[in-house]
C-alpha cells in the first residue's frame, strides 16, 4: 500500500515543492483547504475541507495517513495591523490545537510530525551565529510568533507523535516569496540594498527546503533544525549578486531603514533584521544541500 502524508498549507511555496516531490517518490498527498472549490479528488493528490475559525474540520483526512507536514500560516508579508498580528498568529496556533483535537476525538494513529517555523525566533545580531541550540528569543513580533508557533507545535509529542520543527530561513523561488519582489527594482536599473546592507540573510533554494522536508520525513528525524543553505550572505551581497546574474547596474544608494518604515510600518524590520545560522545539524544527520552557495541558486532561478 502507499505511503499517504497530509500536508497543510500544499498550495503555498513550500508546499506545491513538496507535493511535486511526494508524487516523484510514489506518495499520496492528502491536504487541507479552507476553499471547497480547491478540492481535488485524484487517486493521489486529496483535498479536505477545513475552517480553523469555526473548528471545522474533515476528520476523514487523516485515514490511511501516518504522517503529517505542517507548513498553515498566514504570510507574515503584510502590513502588521493589530488585527492580522492576531490572524499571523491564530493562523499557526489554532490550525495546530485543531489538528491535535481532531487527532484525539477520532483516535487516529499519527506517528509523525514535521512542522514549518522560522528563523526569525532568533535574535537580530550582525556578529552572533545561531545554532538549534541557542535558547534567547527575539523581542520582535516574529520572535513572539514562532515562540507560540512551537510552543502549538509542540502539543503533537502529547499525542505520542514524534516531532521535528524546521526554522526556515529566506526561500527562493523564482515565482512567489521575496526574491521576484527583489529583483523587480533591480531590472529597471533601480535596485538598492537596504540599510547598511550588512544585515546577514539566511536563505534558502526552494527546492533544497522542499528535499529537507522530506529527508525529515523519511528518516523521522526529531527536534528543531535550521532551513536554510551553508553560506548566508549579507544583504549587499545578495543584491550585488542578483544585479550580476541579470547584467544590471546599482547606482542607487542603499535605502535608508526610516523610509521603509514610513512604507511598511512595523513589518519593515523583516528587511533590516540579521540572523545568521548554522546549517551543521541537518548536515550531520546526511543531508545534503545541492544549492550551498548564493550564485549557483540565482543563476538557477533567475535564468
Amino acid at each position: 500500500m502507499k505511503k499517504t502524508v497530509l500536508i497543510t498549507g500544499a498550495t503555498g511555496l513550500i508546499g506545491q515543492e513538496i507535493v511535486k516531490q511526494c508524487h516523484a517518490e510514489g506518495i499520496n498527498v492528502h491536504y487541507l483547504t479552507t476553499s471547497k472549490s480547491k478540492i481535488s479528488t485524484t487517486s493521489n493528490y486529496k483535498g479536505f475541507y477545513w475552517n480553523p475559525n469555526t473548528n471545522e474540520i474533515d476528520h476523514t483526512c487523516f485515514k490511511d495517513v501516518t504522517s503529517i507536514i505542517n507548513l498553515v500560516g498566514a504570510s507574515i508579508a503584510k502590513r502588521w495591523t493589530k488585527a492580522y498580528k492576531k490572524e499571523v498568529i491564530e493562523s499557526r496556533t489554532k490550525t495546530a490545537e485543531l489538528l491535535q483535537n481532531t487527532i484525539q476525538v477520532h483516535n487516529y494513529k499519527i506517528e509523525y510530525v514535521v512542522s514549518s517555523s522560522a528563523i526569525g525566533i532568533y535574535p537580530n545580531s550582525l556578529t552572533k551565529y545561531y545554532d538549534e541550540s541557542y535558547n534567547e528569543i527575539s523581542d520582535t513580533f516574529f520572535g513572539e510568533v514562532v515562540e507560540q508557533w512551537e510552543a502549538a507545535v509542540d502539543g503533537f509529542k502529547s499525542l505520542g507523535c514524534k516531532v521535528a520543527k524546521i526554522r526556515t530561513g529566506l526561500v527562493l523561488a523564482n515565482k512567489g516569496g521575496v526574491l521576484p519582489r527583489l529583483v523587480k527594482p533591480i531590472k529597471y536599473g533601480v535596485g538598492a540594498a537596504f540599510g547598511s546592507g550588512k544585515q546577514w540573510q539566511s536563505w534558502v533554494h526552494v527546492t533544497d527546503i522542499a528535499s529537507l522536508y522530506m529527508y525529515a520525513l523519511k528518516y523521522q528525524l526529531e527536534g528543531i533544525y535550521n532551513g536554510a543553505a551553508p553560506n548566508a550572505v549579507t544583504n549587499q551581497e545578495l543584491t550585488k549578486m542578483a544585479a550580476r546574474i541579470l547584467h544590471r547596474p546599482l547606482i542607487l544608494p542603499n535605502i535608508p531603514k526610516f523610509a521603509m518604515k514610513l512604507v511598511l510600518g512595523e513589518m519593515h524590520i523583516l528587511l533590516f533584521e540579521s540572523q545568521r545560522v548554522s546549517s551543521q545539524k541537518i548536515e550531520e544527520k546526511g543531508f545534503h544541500f545541492k544549492y550551498a552557495n548564493l550564485r549557483p541558486a540565482l543563476e538557477n532561478l533567475l535564468h
